[in-house]
């Protein structure tokens, strides 16, 4: 008689031990964003110079999507209990950190939400461990009298090194590069010439961007910024940089894009010009929804409308196509489905296709991706200071960021627009295009030309027009 309340305890320890304990992320979405003390005529209060001088020149309205969402909206959703973790303007969303499963009946009932989503499970945070006081020396030897070393791989495909020797190499443009990790970033000699002008994580609970074990947006950059003559040199290596961070490596949840949307929102607030992400989402952990191929339209993952979005603020969005081609999911990945977004697929030295370059088309028969740059055996900065090769559409993305950075320094009078249709004209599929390699690979001299050609035409239409305004005048 006595072992059976000794049995019982020893369950009720066990049990214990190996209970789950889980926190949860909703995403709210509001009926509208409720009363803010901010106007659109008084945009300078909650943009910077930068995004206002941005929109200026693109003659891009600011209207009430710019307008941040009510203070009393978030301070009712904290009052509940929750934490606010990411917010989108554009979109008219709140994602919502809390504790019980069972608050998402609660923020349903509040008077200014429509809907509430699931898009997060997960375990509370572990510590990371922090290893900032190693340093990471240039081991790369100087090749005397070649400018780019092997990184010259990267951009001889697209004829890159053309803007370099015009004097463009991305000075005076500001570049988001919104990913996951930086990790060891600061420590590393090979990237320690870098323009940063600042970093910010999204991810709640994993904010910091330079000691959390993962490089892939260490990569990414080194691919873009760096700038280290005979040793590597990026595509854009005079160009300045925002760190942002969104992508949560520990799992693969929708919440990922709420913090996408925030980061890229930030970037736009701070006046960046050009966004690499070499970021995609199809296929979440359960028990969250995957998308689907009818889902790739252009209009329906979250992450591809706040793409859309940013590049109606008149950034230029550049998106990895994604790494499916040889996986049963083949197709390009949100938000590179986004109608006015550059997305890049991947291909070898050899001009040819990498067998896991993700194809098109779009689910509304769109072509994408829309050009080609090296993604297999890219040269990449590693977080242990190495230059290294790796492939995907990761590296092949944020090479081809670079060179329109470049374009666009080349031409600060043309559009985001503009210089994404330049960039597709100046492919070499470009009357043929396909599933596979889109408009193809572009070369870098004939989007100049034909930028340079487009400027003087928009030069001499506008001449033109003064001329009948002043002889109406008269």
């Amino acid at each position: 008689m006595k072992k059976i309340p000794l049995l019982c305890i020893l369950l009720f320890i066990v049990s214990a031990l190996f209970a789950q304990s889980y926190n949860y992320k909703f995403r709210l979405t509001l009926k509208d964003k409720g009363q803010t003390a901010y106007t659109i005529d008084k945009p300078s209060e909650f943009l910077s110079s930068k995004a206002i001088e941005r929109r200026q020149k693109q003659n891009l309205p600011i209207d009430k999507t710019d307008l941040p969402i009510s203070d009393d909206y978030l301070k009712a959703i904290e009052d509940l209990g929750g934490v606010v973790v990411a917010k989108s303007k554009w979109l008219g969303t709140v994602a919502v950190h809390c504790t019980d499963s069972m608050m998402i009946e609660k923020l349903k009932e509040l008077p200014f939400v429509s809907d509430a989503l699931f898009v997060w499970k997960g375990k509370p945070k572990g510590e990371l461990i922090n290893d900032s006081i190693i340093r990471y020396p240039a081991l790369e030897t100087i090749s005397f009298g070649n400018y780019y070393s092997k990184s010259v791989d990267n951009i001889k495909i697209n004829n890159g090194q053309y803007l370099h020797d015009a004097g463009f190499k991305g000075k005076g443009i500001d570049i988001a590069v919104i990913d996951a990790g930086f990790n060891h970033l600061p420590q590393i000699e090979m990237l320690d010439n870098l323009t940063i002008l600042g970093s910010k994580g999204f991810v709640y609970e994993n904010e910091d961007l330079f000691n959390n074990a993962n490089q892939h947006g260490l990569n990414v950059l080194s691919c873009i910024g760096t700038n280290k003559p005979m040793q590597f040199v990026g595509t854009a290596p005079q160009a300045a940089f925002w760190l942002l961070g969104s992508e949560d490596a520990r799992s693969e949840f929708p919440i990922e894009e709420d913090y996408w949307a925030t980061a890229v929102e930030y970037a736009d607030s701070v006046g960046v010009a050009v966004v690499n992400t070499s970021l995609g989402y199809n296929n979440f952990d359960s028990p969250a929804k995957s998308y689907t191929h009818k889902d790739i339209d252009g209009k329906t993952s979250y992450i591809t409308r706040a793409a859309e979005r940013a590049t109606q603020k008149g950034m230029l969005i550049i998106v990895s196509g994604g790494n499916s081609g040889d996986s049963e999911w083949e197709k390009i990945t949100p938000p590179s489905d986004a109608f006015n977004v550059l997305t890049v697929g991947a291909i070898k030295r050899d001009s040819t296709i990498a067998p896991f370059s993700s194809r098109g088309l779009t689910a509304d028969l769109r072509i994408k991706p829309d050009v080609m740059a090296l993604g297999a055996g890219s040269i990449v900065v590693d977080d242990k200071g190495l230059v290294t090769r790796k492939s995907g559409t990761s590296f092949s993305s944020p090479i081809m960021s670079g060179m329109a950075a470049c374009l666009w320094q080349a031409l600060p009078s043309l559009t985001n627009i503009e210089i994404l249709t330049i960039i597709k004209q100046a492919s070499d599929n470009y009357e043929t295009p396909d599933r596979d390699y889109g408009y193809g690979i572009p070369d870098m001299k004939i989007a100049l030309e034909l930028g340079q050609a487009l400027v003087a035409k928009k030069e001499e239409l506008k001449n033109i027009q003064q001329s009948k305004d002043s002889k109406r005048k008269k």
